[in-house]
């Protein structure tokens, strides 16, 4: 038996001739986040994050999503297409470990891996059937850029996918001790703040208060920006107080520069 699981893989990896495995993109997920810094680092913390997954043509039957409205939650399978590199590496450091540690790239997420795809557990809020784009899947608890690529669909199912007894190794020492969130008394922040709307803003604070910043980095004095729905919060952290400094709308030029990436990939 010992030689079993070896030759499988030979064989396998032959029948496949170079050991590739081609996957389909069957949609897209649209989001406010248009970089990658300030996206939460796993999907699930923050409920008040949304996004709305739509199909291309050929995947757009309703008949493959009959059963799916009566899961409370899904898997997404995705690609990090903003995150390729030519070669792989055995070790990666993980930013809420200081970025000094290395940890077995199979021991973390890190989006740079021989294969670089990314799984989310969402909550599936709703699917709408709209006649022009077809089945649009509603989904709060992203973790995901605005244009990723969607690979595959799958039910949560809570009996088999719940691990109450599951440990969470190095992850279980990181300080998950959230941010306080303070906005500073500027008219014209809290006129843009207004204008965001409460569902926006409780999505922003929650996303600040799990400080978006690496474990490595804690100047008092340095301007952070995250890019936000279609504004750039710019913000210090002083022990555990954030404070958003301003806020600049998002130019079209920066926009459609940052998805212009997505298209070279």
């Amino acid at each position: 038996m010992k030689n079993a699981l070896p030759k499988a893989c030979s064989s396998l990896k032959q029948s496949l001739g170079n050991g590739t495995f081609i996957m389909d993109i069957i949609g897209f997920i649209h989001t406010d986040f248009i970089e990658k810094f300030g996206i939460p680092r796993q999907s699930g913390l923050i409920p008040e994050l949304t996004g709305v997954i739509e199909f291309l043509p050929e995947y757009r039957q309703p008949e493959a999503f009959k059963g799916l409205q009566d899961f409370s939650h899904i898997w997404i399978l995705w690609e990090f297409n903003r995150a390729k590199k030519d070669h792989w590496s055995a070790t990666v450091k993980p930013p809420k470990l200081g970025g000094n540690t290395r940890m077995g790239v199979f021991a973390t997420r890190s989006p740079f891996r021989p294969n670089n795809i990314g799984l989310s557990s969402v909550r599936l809020e709703r699917i709408e059937y709209t006649e022009e784009h077809g089945p649009l899947l509603y989904v709060s608890g992203i973790d995901m850029l605005d244009g990723t690529p969607i690979l595959d669909i799958k039910p949560y199912i809570p009996y088999s996918d719940c691990h109450p007894d599951a440990t969470g190794g190095f992850t279980e020492s990181i300080d998950q001790t959230p941010l306080e969130v303070v906005f500073a008394d500027e008219p014209s922040l809290q006129k843009i703040l207004f204008h965001l709307g409460a569902d926006k803003k409780s999505a922003l604070t929650a996303l600040l208060a799990g400080d978006p910043r690496p474990g490595y980095q804690n100047d008092p004095d340095r301007v952070y920006g995250v890019a936000f729905a279609g504004y750039n919060f710019r913000f210090t952290v002083k022990e555990k107080v954030l404070t958003v400094i301003s806020i600049e709308p998002l130019s079209p030029e920066h926009t459609a520069g940052c998805r212009s990436k997505d298209n070279k990939k």
